[in-house]
């Protein structure tokens, strides 16, 4: 009987692009409840009292998006096609990086946020979200005086009682 041992970073050393590490590590961290195959890019940014959310969907069209507001989330869904599918059954892949299949990125509203606070914008290949009236103004400092237990205690007692 021959005994190995296991290296379990054995696998980093066959991995041939940091696609298929990216691949390895989403199998490993993410739960399988999710069945979406893949999430877009995204950036958040705060413009004013308005937050303004940019998606990164190449190769959609806008009735493949849906959007929704519902008990106080914003969800951004749809669907990419494998755009090779379609080809014949003789055909061998040699590099596959796009993504396709279903997506979905979900956002925390403040409450009492209703839908026409949102509106939506898709432009080549990115849709960007501006959700009105979400932006708290900068809440002033405020300055927070700390007490002594000592004084504390001493200012309690009547002053004939303080000791000296």
């Amino acid at each position: 009987m021959t005994i190995r041992r296991w290296d379990p970073f054995a696998v980093l050393a066959r991995v041939d692009d940091l696609n298929e590490f990216d691949n390895i590590v989403r199998r490993t961290w993410t739960t399988p409840a999710r069945n979406h195959s893949w999430v877009p890019p995204m950036d958040l940014v705060a413009d004013g009292q308005d937050v303004v959310i940019s998606l990164e969907l190449p190769g959609l069209r806008a009735n493949d998006i849906d959007i929704e507001v519902h008990e106080g989330r914003l969800t951004v869904s749809g669907e990419r096609t494998d755009r090779t599918s379609h080809l014949s059954e003789d055909c061998k892949t040699l590099v596959k990086e796009l993504r396709h299949g279903s997506f979905r990125r979900d956002f925390s509203l403040p409450d009492g946020l209703e839908a026409d606070a949102v509106s939506a914008d898709y432009t080549d290949g990115i849709l960007q979200l501006r959700v009105s009236g979400v932006s708290k103004p900068p809440a002033k400092p405020q300055k927070i005086t700390v007490s002594n237990a000592t004084t504390a205690v001493a200012e309690a007692k009547p002053e004939d009682e303080v000791d000296n």
